[in-house]
């Protein structure tokens, strides 16, 4: 949960960019920076493999202005997609605030969505979270590819609990920010209440 440092003033809250490997996660880190005010964000840290171009995260905070005299700083990371990297997704997950899960929109990648959000339930559930409790939305990424399921379906599928879901096009900024507006929201919204 959001760790607040009294002595800066300053409330820090964590977003996980969560979701199969190469859904898209690291390509809206990677557009937020770019369309960012410098005097706003930090240093975007990239760790990439052979076969993982996200190995442990990217992070990138952002100041979002004062909530009751505190500065809030946002942190974003995104997750390894592969499962063989399960332990840095736990990791990764540890504090969280909010949830932004990346579907790749692909209907060949309904199964690979699927279990990736069944990881993601799970690695919560072992830290004592529970995802219909956190805040959360779902982006459904690669909206301009040919062979995309029925966005209902999908919903179908990957949204049981009703989050805020957007269609997106990552490469190109479609999508990107409208998600990241409406976690931070969340997660604002639950900070003041």
């Amino acid at each position: 949960m959001s760790f607040v440092n009294y002595a800066s003033r300053e409330i820090n809250c964590k977003i996980v960019y969560y979701g199969p490997g190469l859904s898209g996660k690291t390509t809206n880190l990677q557009y937020i920076y770019a369309k960012t005010n410098p005097e706003t964000k930090g240093k975007l840290v990239s760790l990439a493999t052979e076969t993982e171009r996200t190995l442990f995260f990217d992070f990138l905070p952002l100041a979002v202005g004062p909530i009751r005299g505190f500065n809030v700083r946002f942190h974003l990371y995104t997750v390894p997609g592969q499962v063989y990297y399960d332990a840095s997704r736990k990791l990764i997950l540890k504090g969280v605030d909010g949830i932004v899960f990346v579907a790749d929109s692909q209907l060949n990648r309904l199964e690979a969505n699927l279990e990736s959000l069944t990881h993601l339930k799970q690695n919560l559930e072992d830290q004592g979270f529970f995802l219909k409790e956190l805040a959360h939305v779902i982006q459904y990424n690669k909206r301009d590819l040919a062979n995309v399921a029925p966005l209902k379906e999908f919903s179908k599928r990957l949204n049981e609990f009703g989050a805020p879901e957007f269609e997106a096009i990552a490469s190109q900024g479609i999508g990107v920010f409208e998600t990241l507006k409406a976690i931070s929201k969340k997660i604002l919204m639950a900070l003041k209440g």
